[in-house]
């Protein structure tokens, strides 16, 4: 063999972080097989089934469920995957809706199930929904499986009341509405059309309803003043506003069940999508990168990677990063005091690094107060 003094073995072993979808859709509902001739690959209940096409939906899933996926379909833009769970009287909404803990979906939704005493009650369908939001988005879920949950009230209804005690949650969103269609669908499938940082405010919503009167929206949302932003009750209303040419059915407000909270559905699910990129950016620094000035300083390198792209984007206006261990590692180790040097050995013989990241949301307008002086 030929002398060599440098001998090179280059090995390519380029990663790509996981990318978090963001409008995957899941519906569970009933299914009507018709008396005659049903499909032979007829829903099973039980069994998720990820559907593209709302041909298919109908097809195979005919009755409540199959008309929501279709519904959801039908928004432009909308999703590109729905997923649908059938129940039955074995297969209970609860039931049902734990079979969605394995998959990617991000919106959830009960199909054509109006919110009333019955759904919202402790163990009540849209009761189940939000639970199953609450708990996989929690520590229950695991990364990656944090989601949202869409409810409608029943047709016609002015009354936030409906939304107390646990129901009351920023990871729900309530509509009201004037349709004969699954209007829960409809704004799950509207929501699933864009990036989860933009504002759900006066989106177009595919569906037929009736307008709510300014009496009724202001029932649902509450008396707004000049000088103050959205009130908001934690729902949300579908409407034809007079400013907007022609004829449509557009979201009233952008909110999540929880005024007091997350009060903003892009904000909740921006925060999702951010948390899940720093995840899938990092997790390859588990078990690899050093406790030490160059390690950490790698880390923050990776942190930005993620975060320069949305300020670019203007999605956030500008972040920062501390990992107060840093600045003690950057210190002359002479000059430790004995605190911050048994703070260092902690975090080595602990394995763990703690950091901060502030970041300044770039929230959309949702109202203009304009002061006209005429002289």
């Amino acid at each position: 063999m030929t002398v060599r003094y440098v001998r090179v073995k280059p090995i390519a072993d380029i990663f790509a972080p996981a990318i978090r979808a963001n409008g995957n859709v899941a519906v569970v509902g009933v299914v009507t097989p018709p008396a005659a001739d049903p499909p032979a690959d007829l829903l099973v209940a039980g069994v998720a089934v990820t559907f593209t096409d709302p041909a298919e939906a109908l097809r195979r899933a005919p009755g409540a469920l199959g008309s929501s996926i279709a519904r959801a379909f039908t928004q432009s833009p909308g999703p590109t995957v729905v997923i649908g769970v059938r129940t039955d009287d074995t297969i209970k909404h609860a039931a049902a809706l734990e079979k969605l803990s394995a998959e990617d979906v991000q919106i959830v939704t009960i199909a054509d199930t109006p919110l009333d005493a019955t759904t919202g009650a402790t163990g009540g369908a849209i009761d189940a929904l939000r639970q199953h939001v609450t708990d996989l988005s929690g520590d229950a879920g695991g990364d990656g499986k944090e989601r949202i949950g869409v409810a409608m009230l029943a047709k016609g209804s002015s009354d936030p009341g409906v939304v107390k005690g646990d129901l009351v949650s920023e990871r729900m969103v309530y509509v009201a509405h004037k349709s004969d269609q699954d209007a829960a669908a409809a704004v799950a499938g509207t929501i699933a059309g864009y990036e989860p940082h933009i504002s759900l405010l006066l989106k177009k919503v595919s569906i037929d309803s009736a307008p709510f009167s300014p009496a009724e929206i202001r029932a649902i949302n509450g008396d707004e003043t000049f000088d103050h932003g959205p009130a908001g009750k934690g729902v949300n209303w579908l409407t034809d506003p007079a400013l907007i040419p022609g004829q449509g059915i557009f979201m009233g407000e952008g909110y999540t069940g929880d005024p007091a909270g997350k009060k903003y559905i892009d904000l909740v699910r921006t925060i999702d999508s951010i948390s899940f990129a720093l995840k899938a950016k990092l997790i390859r620094a588990i078990g690899n990168l050093r406790i030490s000035r160059s390690g950490l300083r790698s880390l923050v390198a990776q942190m930005e990677s993620v975060l320069d792209p949305l300020v670019a984007d203007e999605v956030v206006d500008d972040y920062e990063i501390v990992i107060p261990l840093l600045a003690l590692l950057d210190k002359d180790p002479n000059t430790l005091t004995k605190p911050e040097g048994d703070e260092i050995n902690t975090a080595r013989a602990e394995r763990l690094v703690k950091l901060l990241a502030l970041i300044h949301y770039a929230a959309a307008v949702h109202r203009l107060s304009i002061t006209l002086k005429f002289e």
